[in-house]
Parts: structure tokens; sequence; C-alpha cells
């Protein structure tokens, strides 16, 4: 019972909160939350904000160096011009450790395991 509620509770931790984000409002911190934009296409997309002003609309990232159709319609459900970013909350790069044994009086505690670099 207690492997499959953690398995449950990982598979959730993993999961990707959906959420908006602005494309005239949001930082480049945020805007590296959406997935496939990373440093250099966030960066991209301020500096043609600050160029060109606004973005009227989401196509409009069209535009933007780094950006086409296929990365546009893919990122078009996250994106939006108006209204605040709302947080977005990325999956854990890996699952969280199983907690120790509890150890009983008179035993000597487990060794932990030395981690590889």
């Amino acid at each position: 019972m207690k492997n499959l509620l953690l398995a449950l509770v990982s598979a959730l931790a993993s999961v990707y909160v959906m959420a908006v984000v602005n494309l005239n409002t949001a930082t480049q911190a945020e805007l590296e939350t959406l997935k496939g934009v990373g440093p250099s296409k966030a960066k991209a997309i301020v500096d043609y904000r600050q160029k060109n002003g606004a973005f009227k609309s989401v196509d409009e990232l069209d535009n933007v160096p780094g950006f086409g159709k296929a990365t546009l319609d893919k990122l078009r459900p996250e994106l939006t011009v108006s209204g605040a970013s709302s947080s977005v909350a990325k999956p854990q790069e890996k699952p969280a450790e199983k907690p120790a044994k509890p150890v009983k009086a008179g035993e000597k505690a487990a060794k932990p395991a030395e981690k590889k670099p």
C-alpha cells in the first residue's frame, strides 16, 4: 500500500500544471517555463517586445527569431497577450527518495549510499 501511495505521489508531482503566460508581461524566467522555450528563445521574445512594443496577438510570435508555425501551434494553448500570467510548475527532475527506515533501539543505522558525481 505504501509503495502504491509513493508511486501515485511521484506521478502527480511529475505532471505539468497547465498555465497561461502573457507574452506582453512575462519575464524571461517565466517564458523559460514553457516547454521548448529555453534562455535564448525567451530572450528573443523579450528583445522583440522591447523593440516592437506589445504583442497584438499570439500569432505575432511567428515574427520572433527561432519561432515558426509548428512551435507557435504547440505553444498557443499556453500563451496570451492580455491578463496576468499564471504560475507554472515544472516537473521534478527525479523522483523523491524513499524515506529512511526507522532504527530500532540497539540496532545500528544503515550507512547512506554514496552519490555518484
